[in-house]
């Protein structure tokens, strides 16, 4: 069989192509740790508070050593729960020093929401039934709105909030 010389040309790139997508693959699966969303935790969305994590008192920000911190979040109908002030008010912004290592632990009531603080590698896609986390370190100092950038309804445009990295 006769190939004509641009059909050897890209077929040769083509099958090249996708040596590289899956030698990619295999780097960031096997070497950097990257897995898929089948290794999130997975929790009864009826009952967030059944979970240590998500009960009412263990929700926003708490310090956990030093220069580390965990937050807790539940995200429901256009709301990010991060528990409650000493006045009994809603939390809206947390507040953490440069430099610390931050891990958010989220999860949903409802449906599917996001969770975005802008500006950072933070991004996750939170679903009903399953406890998203990510780490990361927050080296820039600044305001960082949160945003859920996935359409969760008709006041999806309503939740957010604020992560505040100070001196």
């Amino acid at each position: 069989m006769h190939l004509h010389k641009f059909e050897k040309v890209w077929l040769i790139f083509g099958m090249g192509s996708l040596a590289l997508f899956l030698v990619i693959l295999g780097f960031a699966a096997f070497w950097k740790g990257t897995h898929p969303q089948s290794h999130i935790e997975t929790i009864d969305p009826e009952n967030v508070e059944a979970h240590d994590s998500f009960k009412p008192e263990n929700l926003g920000l708490r310090e956990v050593a030093d220069g580390k911190y965990i937050v807790n979040i539940v995200a429901s109908a256009f709301n990010y729960d991060f528990g409650m002030d000493a006045d009994g008010k809603p939390v809206k912004k947390i507040r953490v020093p440069k430099g610390s290592t931050v891990l958010f632990q989220i999860t949903s009531k409802d449906v599917v929401h996001g969770f975005q603080v802008a500006g950072t590698n933070v991004n996750m896609m939170v679903e009903p039934g399953h406890v998203s986390r990510l780490e990361t370190e927050m080296k820039n100092v600044g305001e960082f709105t949160v945003v859920c950038n996935e359409y969760c309804g008709i006041a999806h445009h309503q939740m957010f909030a604020t992560v505040e990295v100070y001196e």
